[in-house]
């Protein structure tokens, strides 16, 4: 695992470019961190880098967006508000993290044993630190 900090958003490029590089054949990408993060910053900026031109936001309420890419559909996913893992499965969940697509998942805890095994997957852990991120990954 590498650490990258960063203190302005102008840096976040090349964050995202390094997380796209190192998770090579991995498409289901966990970004895991508190509140206020930065989770859908980053996402953002992963959709740019993947060559996605739609307007990436926050799936808190719909729990999971689809954006179109240079490299097929990338799914967002915000876990947040959901109760309990049968309500990730029953939206058909696993059928996303199977379908080879691009899947960026906020607060995969909540759904950690839909997610498909260790070497599909791309932990993320992103601190905020006063006046920096660190990423970790």
């Amino acid at each position: 695992m590498s650490s990258y900090q960063i203190t302005t958003l102008q840096e976040l490029p090349s964050i995202a470019q390094k997380i796209i590089a190192k998770a090579g054949s991995k498409r289901i990408l966990l970004l895991n961190g508190p509140m206020g993060a930065g989770k859908t910053t980053l996402s953002k900026e992963i959709c740019k880098t993947l060559g996605s031109k739609d307007d990436v936001t926050s799936p808190t309420y719909s729990i999971v967006n689809e954006y179109h890419s240079k490299v097929g559909t990338i799914y967002h996913f915000d876990f947040h508000r959901i109760e309990n893992e049968e309500e990730a499965s029953d939206l058909g969940a696993e059928a996303y993290f199977d379908s080879g697509n691009y899947c960026l998942v906020e607060w995969p805890d909540i759904v950690s044993n839909l997610l498909p095994s260790g070497d599909e997957i791309f932990p993320i852990r992103i601190e905020n630190m006063e006046n920096r991120r660190i990423f970790t990954f």
